[in-house]
């Protein structure tokens, strides 16, 4: 029986995950002015808005936030976790959830992050059409996050950046995202 639950579980993770990459993409695609004519670009835009469209009605974009993929992605997210926690016959309290999702979310984005900039380095080390759309939608992303420090971490003609950014998403996951979702879970089971 705990196998079945186990497969029910990685399935749920990964439908939800892959939502959520969606509106996360989107989210973070405005945030950093990509390129709407790349051809990734344009498929998020294409299978997001039909459920962006409505809400940015009620909820405008902050700046370049889109609050409305935010609100989206972090209700994906909750979802997911009553549905973990429906699949093991538990009914969580109601602000552990919202606090438990909220961390998931932001462990979401950064380790989408790491993944994006860690591959991004990687395709930089060798011969890659820089025309190519993943690679320019992955640039646009990960440049906001290396703009600060590009230049000023370079040694022997290697610039460290990037792993200096991926240092500090990991202390964020360890020092930001592990005690919110320790502090949501222990609300949600006191329920």
């Amino acid at each position: 029986m705990i196998y079945l639950l186990n497969a029910l579980s990685f399935l749920l993770e990964l439908v939800f995950s892959a939502l959520a990459t969606l509106f996360v993409l989107r989210l973070l695609a405005e945030a950093c002015r990509a390129d709407f004519n790349n051809p990734l670009s344009q498929f998020v835009y294409r299978y997001t808005n039909p459920v962006l469209a409505p809400l940015r009605r009620v909820l405008p974009n902050w700046r370049r936030i889109n609050l409305s993929a935010l609100l989206v992605a972090w209700l994906l997210m909750l979802l997911k976790r009553f549905m973990l926690f429906a699949v093991l016959s538990i009914l969580p309290h109601p602000l552990g959830l919202l606090l438990l999702s909220l961390a998931d979310l932001l462990d979401f984005v950064l380790v989408f992050y790491l993944v994006l900039i860690f591959a991004w380095s990687l395709m930089s080390l060798f011969q890659v059409d820089r025309r190519q759309p993943v690679l320019r939608l992955m640039g646009s992303l990960v440049e906001p996050l290396l703009r600060p420090l590009r230049g000023k971490l370079v040694i022997g003609g290697l610039d460290f950046s990037p792993w200096a950014v991926m240092v500090a998403l990991m202390l964020a996951r360890i020092l930001l995202a592990s005690p919110l979702t320790n502090l949501g879970t222990a609300w949600a089971l006191t329920g």
